[in-house]
C-alpha cells in the first residue's frame, strides 16, 4: 500500500491538502473550518449554560443584594428572605423560568468566552500578516481589562444610582420592579460602561492604522470632551448626574492616555520616516535633494568576429524625408 493510499484511508477517503504558508485555502475548506469552529463554540456555550444554571440562584442573590437592601423606600411589595424590602417581583407564571434562563445564558456566555473567542481568533488569524496578528493580540489584551474595568465601575455605581432613582418615588406610591426588567437594566448598564471604556482604544487603533493623527486629536479635544459627557448622559440607563460623571470622567482620563500614546507613536513614525526618506519632511515649496552619485554604466563588449560580420548602418536622407508622416499635412487640412 502506498503512502498516498494510507493518508486517504486515515482521513476517511479524502486526501488532506497541505496547509498553505499564507493561510490560503479553497472556499469549501474555509466553510468546513467555519462549521467546525462554530460547533466547538456552540458546544462550549451549551456547557457554560448548564454550569450557569447550577449556580444561577447564588448569582441572582449577588446581583440583587444592592437593590434589595436599600432601606429608604417609601412603600414596597411583599418582603422576602432574599429581598427584605420586597422591591423585586415576578410577574406571570413563566417569569421565574425566563429569569433563570436569562441568568444562565449570561453566565454561559461569560464562562465560555475563552473558548469561543479563541475559535474566532483562530479562524481570522491565518488571513492576517504577522504585523497585523501582533497588533490584534495587543489590542485584545488591552480591550479585555478595559471592558472589565468599566463593568466593575458599573457594578459599583449601580446600587447608588438605584437609590437615587427609588428615592424619587412619591410617598403615596409603592415601588416594585419586575425581575426581568431589573436584570435587563443591570446588564445594559454593565455593557454601556464596558464598551464605553473601549472608545480610547478605538482612537489608538485608528492612529496606528494611519487614519487619525495625534495632531487632529489635540485640535479636537474640546469637542471630544464635550461629546464624551453628552454620550455619558444619553447612554447611561439611569440618566442621573452621578452616573454621568462616574462614566464621563474615566473616559476623559482614558482619552488623555490615548492622546499620549498616539503622540508618541506619531513621533516615532516621523523619526523612522526621516531616516528612510529625508525629503518627505520638506515643505512643498522646497526643492528636494538630487542624487548626484554616478552610476556604473558598463558598455556591452562585442567580440572582433561579431564586429566584422555586423551589417553596416547606411544613412539615406531621401528615406528619412519620405518617412516624415504625411498625416502632418492631413492634420493641417483637417484643422483648416
Amino acid at each position: 500500500m502506498s503512502d498516498t493510499q494510507g493518508i486517504t484511508r486515515r482521513t476517511g477517503g479524502r486526501q488532506k491538502r497541505p496547509r498553505d504558508d499564507e493561510g490560503r485555502m479553497p472556499l469549501t475548506d474555509h466553510l468546513r473550518e467555519l462549521r467546525n469552529r462554530l460547533a466547538i463554540a456552540l458546544l462550549a456555550l451549551f456547557v457554560g449554560v448548564v454550569l450557569g444554571f447550577v449556580v444561577h440562584n447564588w448569582v441572582y442573590s449577588q446581583l440583587t443584594h444592592g437593590i434589595c437592601n436599600i432601606n429608604t423606600l417609601h412603600g414596597v411589595g411583599q418582603p422576602t428572605k432574599g429581598c427584605p424590602n420586597g422591591v423585586l417581583v415576578a410577574d406571570g407564571p413563566l417569569a421565574g423560568l425566563s429569569l433563570s434562563f436569562d441568568i444562565s445564558l449570561m453566565l454561559g456566555v461569560i464562562l465560555s468566552s475563552p473558548v469561543w473567542s479563541y475559535q474566532l481568533w483562530a479562524f481570522i488569524a491565518p488571513g492576517l500578516y504577522k504585523k497585523e496578528r501582533k497588533y490584534g493580540l495587543s489590542f485584545v489584551a488591552t480591550a479585555v481589562p478595559l471592558f472589565l474595568a468599566g463593568a466593575w465601575i458599573a457594578w459599583w455605581v449601580f446600587p447608588k444610582a438605584m437609590k437615587i432613582l427609588l428615592s424619587l418615588v412619591p410617598g403615596g406610591m409603592s415601588q416594585m420592579i419586575q425581575g426581568e426588567a431589573f436584570l435587563t437594566f443591570l446588564i445594559r448598564m454593565i455593557l454601556v460602561f464596558g464598551l464605553s471604556f473601549e472608545i480610547p482604544l478605538l482612537l489608538v487603533g485608528l492612529n496606528f492604522a494611519g487614519i487619525l493623527s495625534a495632531a487632529k486629536l489635540r485640535s479636537w479635544w474640546r469637542g471630544i470632551v464635550f461629546g464624551i459627557f453628552v454620550f455619558s448622559a444619553v447612554a447611561t440607563p439611569t440618566g442621573d448626574p452621578l452616573t454621568m460623571m462616574v462614566l464621563g470622567v474615566p473616559i476623559c482620563v482614558l482619552f488623555v492616555l490615548a492622546l499620549a500614546v498616539t503622540t508618541l507613536h506619531d513621533r516615532a513614525r516621523a523619526r523612522r520616516k526621516a531616516v528612510e526618506d529625508p525629503d518627505s519632511l520638506l515643505d512643498d515649496n522646497v526643492a528636494s535633494s538630487l542624487d548626484l552619485t554616478p552610476s556604473d554604466v558598463r558598455a556591452e563588449t562585442v567580440s572582433a568576429e561579431e564586429f566584422a560580420h555586423a551589417e553596416p548602418m547606411v544613412y539615406h536622407p531621401d528615406e528619412e524625408e519620405a518617412s516624415v508622416p504625411a498625416a502632418r499635412g492631413e492634420r493641417m487640412d483637417d484643422i483648416t
